[in-house]
C-alpha cells in the first residue's frame, strides 16, 4: 500500500466539483439538455450517463488522437457518443452499441438536434455480436466502454485486434464506486476488478488508471 504522504488526491466537494465543471469547457446546448432530460425522464437509472467532465475529456481525446472511425459499447441515452461525434471531422464515423430501443430514442433525438445523426450508426444487438460482425483487420482510432461490466473482457478481446496501432481504448467505471477494492464473487465490482487484472496484464496495450469520475482506463494499442 501506498504511504499516505505519497497520496495526491483531493476529496472532490460539491464546491470543489462545481470549480472543476467550470474550468472545463462547457457543454454544448444539445449535451446540457440532454444531461437534464436524462435526470427528468430516466432518474431510476440516470446513473448511467457519463459524468458531465467526461464528454469534454472524450472530445479532447477524438481531436487529440485525429480519430476518424470509433466504435462505442454503450450508448444509454447517447451523452457520450453526442460529445464524440461532435468533435469528429465531417466526415467521421462513430458506431454505437447498445440492446435498448427505448434508452436510445432519446439519444437519436439529441444526434439529430446537433446535427451529427449522419456520423452516427446506431446497432441494436448484442454488442459482441455486432463487435464480430465488424472486418478483423485493425480499423479502429478509438473506443469507449462503458457498458455491462461482465461483459468488459469480451469486448476488449474483440476491440484490441481491431485497433489500428497507435489507437486508443477508454473504458469508463474501472474503480466502480470502490468495490474493486474487496470484491465480492459475482458482483459488478468482482467482473470489473476481473477486467483491471486482464487488461493491466495485456501486452499488446499500454495502459493507465485515472481517478477520473468512477475510474477511467485509458489504453494505446502498441502491437
Amino acid at each position: 500500500m501506498a504511504e499516505f504522504a505519497e497520496f495526491k488526491g483531493v476529496r472532490m466537494t460539491p464546491e470543489l466539483y462545481d470549480y472543476v465543471l467550470a474550468h472545463n469547457p462547457p457543454l454544448p446546448p444539445v449535451q446540457r439538455r440532454l444531461v437534464d432530460l436524462t435526470h427528468t425522464k430516466l432518474p431510476g437509472v440516470a446513473v448511467k450517463q457519463i459524468a458531465r467532465e467526461q464528454g469534454p475529456l472524450l472530445a479532447f481525446l477524438v481531436r487529440l488522437t485525429g480519430a476518424r472511425h470509433i466504435v462505442e459499447v454503450g450508448t444509454f441515452t447517447g451523452l457520450s457518443s453526442l460529445a464524440m461525434a461532435e468533435a469528429l471531422p465531417a466526415d467521421g464515423t462513430l458506431v454505437t452499441l447498445d440492446i435498448s430501443a427505448e434508452w436510445t430514442a432519446y439519444a437519436r433525438d439529441a444526434w439529430a438536434e446537433a446535427g451529427v445523426a449522419d456520423r452516427i450508426d446506431l446497432r441494436i444487438a448484442p454488442a459482441a455480436d455486432s463487435l464480430r460482425a465488424m472486418p478483423a483487420e485493425p480499423h479502429i482510432d478509438l473506443a469507449f466502454i462503458d457498458a455491462d461490466k461482465e461483459g468488459y473482457i469480451t469486448y476488449w478481446e474483440e476491440l484490441v485486434p481491431r485497433l489500428r496501432p497507435g489507437g486508443l481504448i477508454v473504458v469508463d467505471n474501472v474503480l466502480f464506486g470502490g468495490t474493486v477494492l474487496d470484491p465480492v464473487p459475482g458482483t459488478m465490482g468482482h467482473h470489473v476488478e476481473r477486467f483491471n487484472a486482464h487488461a493491466a496484464a495485456d501486452k499488446r496495450m499500454d495502459s493507465v488508471m485515472l481517478a477520473v469520475a468512477d475510474g477511467l482506463t485509458l489504453a494505446c494499442r502498441v502491437a
